[in-house]
């Protein structure tokens, strides 16, 4: 399994499992990325980190902002400007393009994603016109909320084999519901949800 949002060794530890305790790891993995890909559902994008450029191709219909000082193309998280790369054309036919400028201001020395290219005081084309980026997408590192988020719904998912049925008892509190959602996760998962997601 890949790019989970926490360890097996952070998992164990939470849920009071010995470290060198490996008979139940298949679970807790399962567990674990199960969760990871659940945060990545809720909150529409993803927080591991492409390691090497990939290329994607954008229209620009729906993706652009008329900002006072040019067009803001709206793009999916940007981790790293290593390997950037903006071209824009159409069909076969595109050619490289440099002159923009990443938005937020600073986000990558803030540890938060590129969402968006500038091209100042000009347009990024027509209608037909495709931008075509290549990079590394994703967040430059996973934010301590998204690890400890997903640590929390790991460890609720891995405690599910215990109440199939969405029902727990305790000698405490007696016999009980599961809520649908954790409002610790969803605490935490809750500022990193994009628009029109959750």
């Amino acid at each position: 399994m890949a790019n989970e949002y926490g360890t097996l060794a952070a998992l164990k530890s939470k849920l009071g499992i010995e470290a060198d305790d490996t008979s139940r790891d298949t679970l807790l993995n399962s567990a674990l990325a199960s969760a990871s890909r659940g945060i990545d559902k809720t909150t529409g994008r993803r927080f591991w980190l492409d390691s090497s450029a990939v290329q994607r191709t954008f229209r620009l219909q729906g993706r652009v902002v008329c900002e006072d000082d040019g067009d803001l193309l709206l793009v999916d998280d940007i981790g790293s400007t290593t390997g950037l790369v903006v071209e824009t054309g159409s069909g076969a036919s595109f050619t490289a393009f440099t002159g923009y400028e990443t938005s937020p201001d600073n986000a990558l020395a803030d540890g938060r994603p590129i969402t968006g290219l500038l091209r100042v005081l000009g347009s990024w084309g027509t209608s037909t016109t495709r931008v075509r980026i290549t990079a590394r997408f994703g967040w430059p590192a996973v934010p301590d909320d998204i690890t400890e988020a997903a640590l929390i719904q790991a460890s609720r998912l891995y405690k599910r084999k215990d109440s199939p049925e969405g029902i727990i008892g305790s000698a405490e509190w007696g016999v009980r519901n599961l809520s649908r959602r954790d409002p610790d996760v969803w605490a935490l998962i809750e500022p990193y949800i994009l628009p029109g997601f959750g």
